[in-house]
């Protein structure tokens, strides 16, 4: 370690925390070309940066004994994003600073008010604060910046994506521009670079090298699992590794309470960190992990921030994050101070693409393969049962040993350690067998071979779908899915390919459901074109000819004659036909002279002339109005004659167009 370089209290203070050599990002704010300068630091989570501004702000903050002056108004200021981050970082100071004499005050969310104001009064030279309780304090004058001489910014790319910008800017506004203002984030993004270039002056920017050396304790590892299994192989996962304390990171609130609950019916001790929760239910929290109570903290993004956990050993991302930036500061959670970590994605087949970009993006090398089956989790916790420290270790009184050896012999008493060491931990899930990596090579395409065709009685206009019909087919033929071609979904039929040997189990016709038949067909289906038509209904009539569908009108003209008009169907006196109703394309009908008069005659007799009907029962005498026709009643059906009625063929009056 550079003892030289590094201030005497501060140099005692890392020898008594056992630090041998300092880290990249330490090393680098030892720089000569840093010395005294406005610094932009990019360094990644886990990499000592709280220890490194520490040391870079004492050559402003110590006097020439080593000490901090006594002093009513703050002299230096650090913001963090999150309430547990500028606890961690008070902490942290409050060890490296110890000999100098240093008074330091938090000002933090969800503490209490009254009590921040009182050891801002009593004089503090070093305030750890969040951005908005900061500004809070500032706005009621409590918190003076006007002797400050050194502000820094941990996390500044956490802050700005929180949307603490305005807060910064009124915060930095508030200090004398003559102040160092040193800046440190994981990554250095162009809203970085701008707030650097409104409040540093002539600000060095530095790349801590070593990233990759610094995160080579971690074990990347990423777990092909089947979409319904994330859960499961979450719990193997953790059962495999029996680690003192492990993290899932989750993308939302409600999926952090949704795995919670599953955790807890499972029987893991595991409690969970969202936005959601106070500050008393965080450190509550956080105090259970510490002491043992829990052993699995499930959290998002952001309230992890600043969680250091003693002996985390295991770090899985249950929902995958969203650049690789943040799965370098999920990781950097676990892998510190030389200790060995795993980082396990949990990837299902949609998220191959993406977790890949992720890796190539975070620059590292993840070990592709399958979740942690229930048998490798009970082989790992074989071995921990056979090297478990009470099998090894004398007891001081075995007289109880004796008697139990005595009254149930060595099988049982073994049998009985068995079983309680298996009791008592959840027991391990069974997962379904995928690829384990994303790069495996295409199937061959198969050759199904002799098949036999069969028609079901739904289609698309009963929203049929091949993986609807599936498992249904499957289940009612008793055959597993290999016997199954291909599935055609038609507009109102589905055509399936069921193998020879299979075939059989169909029969000629089969109801798979109420309102679901499946029938045996002669020959292929067409690949393209008008799907076969299917049986009537038992019961229906049979559609006149003049109702046939459009394909079958289309098909009645002569395939030489494009320009003839269709053959108008024959219907009874007073019906409308199928151009008339709609069941064809609309053709305009063209109506003969004699055609006109015939319909006039009938529908509108001239004034003085009487129709009677047979006399007898029922006879019908009908006399003239003495009324002129209606203009209408001449004119022969247009493209409207769909709405006329069947009887007379007279359309309903137009009412008058509305002024909008």
């Amino acid at each position: 370690m550079i003892e030289n370089e590094i201030a005497a209290p501060l140099a005692a203070a890392l020898r008594e925390r056992g630090y041998d050599t300092l880290t990249a990002v330490q090393l680098a704010v030892l720089n000569p070309d840093a010395r005294g300068r406005d610094l932009l630091v990019s360094a990644q989570t886990g990499s000592g940066k709280t220890v490194a501004f520490g040391i870079a702000a004492a050559p402003d903050l110590l006097g020439e004994d080593g000490l901090l002056p006594a002093a009513t108004l703050p002299m230096a200021l650090a913001i963090a994003p999150t309430r547990e981050l500028a606890l961690q970082v008070a902490a942290e100071l409050a060890w490296l600073y110890a000999a100098t004499g240093a008074r330091i005050a938090t000002c933090v969310g969800g503490m209490d008010y009254r009590t921040e104001r009182r050891a801002l009064e009593r004089g503090a030279q070093i305030v750890v604060g969040t951005p908005g309780r900061l500004r809070d304090h500032i706005e009621r004058g409590g918190l003076d910046l006007s002797h400050l001489r050194v502000a820094v910014l941990d996390e500044a790319d956490e802050m700005l994506d929180l949307g603490f910008r305005e807060d910064l800017e009124f915060i930095l506004k508030r200090a004398p521009t003559g102040r160092r203002t040193l800046m440190f984030s994981a990554t250095v993004p162009a809203a970085i670079e701008k707030l650097a270039r409104d409040f540093q002056r002539d600000g060095l920017r530095l790349a801590a090298l070593g990233e990759a050396r610094q995160h080579g304790d971690i074990t990347y590892r990423a777990l092909s699992v089947a979409g319904r299994d994330r859960e499961n192989a979450i719990f193997n996962l953790l059962r495999l590794h029996e680690s003192r304390t492990a993290i899932v990171f989750c993308k939302t609130r409600a999926n952090v309470n949704h795995l919670l609950a599953r955790m807890n019916n499972r029987g893991f001790r595991a409690v969970a960190m969202s936005g959601e929760l106070s500050q008393q239910e965080r450190t509550h929290a956080l105090q259970a992990l510490r002491d043992g109570r829990s052993r699995v903290c499930i959290a998002t993004d952001v309230a992890a921030r600043g969680i250091d956990l003693p002996g985390l050993e295991l770090v899985i991302h249950a929902d995958l994050p969203t650049n690789s930036e943040t799965l370098l500061h999920r990781s950097g959670r676990t892998g510190r101070a030389g200790a060995k970590g795993v980082s396990a994605l949990i990837v299902a087949p949609s998220d191959y693409r993406k977790a890949q970009r992720l890796l190539q993006g975070a620059k590292v090398v993840a070990e592709w393969g399958s979740a942690p089956s229930a048998d490798e989790v009970r082989a790992q916790d074989d071995i921990r049962m056979l090297s478990h420290p009470a099998l090894t270790t004398p007891l001081e009184d075995m007289s109880v040993a004796s008697d139990l050896l005595a009254r149930f012999g060595a099988e049982q008493v073994a049998a009985a350690f068995v079983r309680l060491w298996r009791d008592g931990r959840p027991p391990p899930e069974e997962l379904t067998e995928i690829p384990s990596s994303q790069d495996a090579a295409p199937r061959a395409q198969r050759v199904f071979g002799a098949s036999v065709w069969f028609e079901l009685s739904v289609g698309h206009t009963g929203r049929a779908e091949a993986r609807w019909l599936l498992p249904k087919i499957c289940e009612a033929g008793g055959i597993t899915r290999d016997d199954i071609g291909a599935i055609r979904v038609r507009e109102h039929a589905t055509h399936v390919q069921i193998a020879v040997a299979a075939a059989p189990r169909f029969g000629a016709s089969l109801e798979i459901e109420p309102g679901l038949t499946m029938r045996r067909m002669e020959g292929e289906p067409p690949l393209a074109g008008t799907p076969a038509p299917r049986p009537a209904p038992k019961g229906a009539r049979p559609t006149p000819a003049g109702h046939r569908k459009a394909e079958d009108t289309r098909t009645a003209r002569p395939a030489t004659d494009k320009s003839a008009p269709p053959v108008p169907a024959k219907a009874p006196p007073g019906q409308p036909t199928a151009t008339e109703v709609g069941d064809a394309p609309r053709v305009k009908q063209r109506w003969s002279k004699e055609q006109k008069d015939q319909k006039r005659k009938t529908t509108t007799p001239a004034s003085g002339d009487r129709e009677t009907a047979p006399k007898g029962k029922g006879a019908v005498s009908r006399k003239p109005s003495g009324k002129p026709p209606a203009k209408s009643l001449g004119k022969p059906p247009g493209r409207n004659s769909a709405t006329r009625s069947a009887g007379d063929g007279l359309a309903p009056p137009r009412r008058p167009k509305r002024k909008v």
